[in-house]
Protein backbone atom coordinates (compact mmCIF):
# COMPACT_ATOMS: atom_id res chain seq x y z
CA UNK A 1 0.00 0.00 0.00
CA UNK A 2 1.35 3.48 -1.04
CA UNK A 3 1.20 6.67 1.55
CA UNK A 4 -1.02 9.81 0.54
CA UNK A 5 2.74 11.06 0.16
CA UNK A 6 3.95 8.34 -2.31
CA UNK A 7 1.03 8.51 -4.36
CA UNK A 8 1.41 12.16 -4.25
CA UNK A 9 4.51 11.55 -5.59
CA UNK A 10 3.80 9.31 -8.31
CA UNK A 11 0.75 10.60 -9.87
CA UNK A 12 1.01 14.59 -9.38
CA UNK A 13 -2.87 15.54 -9.84
CA UNK A 14 -5.35 14.40 -7.38
CA UNK A 15 -9.15 15.78 -5.76
CA UNK A 16 -10.58 15.13 -2.55
CA UNK A 17 -13.69 12.91 -2.92
CA UNK A 18 -16.70 14.08 -0.52
CA UNK A 19 -15.89 10.36 1.50
CA UNK A 20 -12.80 11.24 2.19
CA UNK A 21 -11.02 9.22 -0.31
CA UNK A 22 -8.89 10.49 -3.40
CA UNK A 23 -8.43 10.50 -7.16
CA UNK A 24 -4.74 10.77 -8.17
CA UNK A 25 -4.13 10.92 -11.84
CA UNK A 26 -0.79 11.17 -14.38
CA UNK A 27 -0.99 12.09 -18.51
CA UNK A 28 1.64 11.25 -20.73
CA UNK A 29 1.61 11.52 -24.16
CA UNK A 30 1.48 8.15 -26.53
CA UNK A 31 4.61 7.11 -28.43
CA UNK A 32 2.71 7.53 -31.99
CA UNK A 33 -0.01 9.84 -31.21
CA UNK A 34 -3.26 10.50 -28.53
CA UNK A 35 -2.26 10.28 -24.89
CA UNK A 36 -3.06 7.98 -22.03
CA UNK A 37 -4.74 9.14 -18.51
CA UNK A 38 -3.65 6.59 -15.40
CA UNK A 39 -6.31 7.30 -12.57
CA UNK A 40 -6.12 5.85 -9.07
CA UNK A 41 -8.85 5.85 -6.34
CA UNK A 42 -7.98 4.97 -2.81
CA UNK A 43 -10.12 5.48 0.23
CA UNK A 44 -9.32 7.84 3.05
CA UNK A 45 -6.51 5.45 4.35
CA UNK A 46 -5.39 6.06 1.27
CA UNK A 47 -6.11 1.70 0.27
CA UNK A 48 -6.59 1.10 -3.60
CA UNK A 49 -10.23 0.89 -4.77
CA UNK A 50 -9.61 1.36 -8.57
CA UNK A 51 -6.92 1.65 -11.27
CA UNK A 52 -8.15 2.90 -14.68
CA UNK A 53 -6.29 3.62 -17.94
CA UNK A 54 -8.25 5.74 -20.17
CA UNK A 55 -6.59 6.05 -23.65
CA UNK A 56 -7.42 9.21 -25.94
CA UNK A 57 -6.64 10.55 -29.40
CA UNK A 58 -5.04 13.50 -30.22
CA UNK A 59 -8.30 15.50 -30.15
CA UNK A 60 -8.62 14.16 -26.87
CA UNK A 61 -11.60 12.24 -27.28
CA UNK A 62 -11.95 9.22 -24.75
CA UNK A 63 -11.43 5.94 -27.04
CA UNK A 64 -11.07 3.14 -24.66
CA UNK A 65 -11.01 2.21 -21.18
CA UNK A 66 -8.99 -0.69 -19.50
CA UNK A 67 -10.29 -1.07 -15.68
CA UNK A 68 -7.16 -2.56 -14.45
CA UNK A 69 -7.78 -2.83 -10.34
CA UNK A 70 -10.17 -4.49 -8.34
CA UNK A 71 -10.73 -6.86 -11.51
CA UNK A 72 -8.85 -6.92 -14.78
CA UNK A 73 -12.08 -6.28 -17.42
CA UNK A 74 -9.60 -5.75 -20.43
CA UNK A 75 -10.12 -2.77 -23.04
CA UNK A 76 -13.12 -1.61 -23.62
CA UNK A 77 -13.87 0.75 -26.46
CA UNK A 78 -15.65 3.46 -26.17
CA UNK A 79 -15.42 5.32 -29.69
CA UNK A 80 -13.71 4.29 -32.68
CA UNK A 81 -10.65 6.14 -33.48
CA UNK A 82 -10.71 7.15 -37.44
Amino acid sequence: MATREQNEKEYGNWQTLPDGGRRYWRERKGRINGSQRMIKVVDPDENTRSVIQEIYNDEGVLIERHQKYPEDSGHQVIAKDE
